[in-house]
């Protein structure tokens, strides 16, 4: 399983560490990802996602039924 959040489709970025000296070697910012379970009233049933911080703070504003909605729309959730 990739790392990469289920409902806003975040994931890994590449970049450089660079030194004091100002060498560059190549890394990875990886996506702050939590396992989460979240319980959906309407259809009266928990779910287990992958998701970013960052998702959760949309959750938090906009619902669960909301913010799942949207990641239809966009593809993130078939």
């Amino acid at each position: 399983m990739s790392r990469v959040c289920e409902l806003t489709g975040k994931k890994a970025m590449v970049g450089n560490n660079v030194s004091h000296a100002m060498n560059k070697t190549k890394r990875k910012f990886n996506a702050n990802l939590m396992k989460k379970r979240f319980y959906i009233p309407e259809e009266d049933k928990w779910i287990t996602l992958k998701v970013s911080a960052s998702a959760l703070k949309n959750i938090n504003r906009k619902g669960i039924s909301a913010v799942l909605k949207e990641a239809k729309a966009k593809g993130f959730i078939k």
